[in-house]
C-alpha cells in the first residue's frame, strides 16, 4: 500500500464512533482514521489485545494471560488463536488497500507450551502477499520470549461490501 490508510466510505450497519476502543487497543496514530467507522472489534477489547506495530509486512499486539485462561488458569488456546486471526487479518485487510476486505478461509495453531501469567506477544509475518489471497505466519511467545504458540493464517480479499450488495437477497 501507499501509506494511506484512511477509508473511502462507512461500511453500512455498522455504527459510528469508536475513538475510545481504538485508543485503548493502542492502533498506531496514522492507522486510527481508517479504523473510525468499525473499531478493532468487540473481541479485541474483550481480550484485551494491544497493538504496538500494524502493517502488511509486520504486525505485533500483545495480550494478557489473565482473563483469557481455560478452566485451570492456563492461556486458552482460543484466545491465542484469536490473537493470531486479529493480527493476520489485520495485516491482510491493510494489504488490501481501501474499498477492500480481508476474509480468513483457514487457520491452523500449533501450541507448545503453557502460560499462566504476564503477557503473551504475537509476531505476524507476511508469508505471501497476492492480489486475492494472503497468507501470514504468527508467533506468539509469552513474557520470557518463549514459544507459547506458533499459527499460519490465510485470507482471501475481496471488495468491501456495499449497502446495495447488502440489502440484495441471495438465490433466483
Amino acid at each position: 500500500m501507499d501509506g494511506n490508510h484512511t477509508r473511502t466510505g462507512r461500511l453500512t450497519g455498522v455504527p459510528g464512533d469508536y475513538e475510545d476502543e481504538i485508543a485503548a487497543a493502542r492502533v498506531p496514530e496514522h492507522l486510527r482514521d481508517w479504523l473510525a467507522d468499525v473499531g478493532v472489534g468487540a473481541l479485541v477489547a474483550k481480550l484485551g489485545i494491544v497493538f504496538e506495530e500494524l502493517g502488511a509486512e509486520r504486525s505485533v499486539a500483545t495480550m494478557p494471560v489473565a482473563g483469557n485462561t481455560q478452566v485451570v488458569g492456563l492461556l486458552h488456546g482460543g484466545a491465542s488463536a484469536a490473537l493470531a486471526e486479529t493480527l493476520g487479518s489485520f495485516a491482510a485487510t491493510l494489504h488490501a488497500g481501501p474499498g477492500r476486505i480481508a476474509v480468513g478461509v483457514d487457520l491452523n495453531a500449533t501450541h507448545h507450551r503453557a502460560a499462566s501469567e504476564g503477557i503473551v506477544r504475537g509476531v505476524c509475518t507476511a508469508i505471501q502477499l497476492g492480489r486475492t489471497v494472503t497468507s501470514h505466519e504468527i508467533v506468539i511467545s509469552d513474557s520470557a520470549g518463549r514459544r507459547v504458540c506458533t499459527a499460519r493464517i490465510t485470507n482471501l480479499l475481496r471488495d468491501a461490501p456495499t449497502s446495495r450488495t447488502r440489502a440484495e437477497p441471495e438465490g433466483d
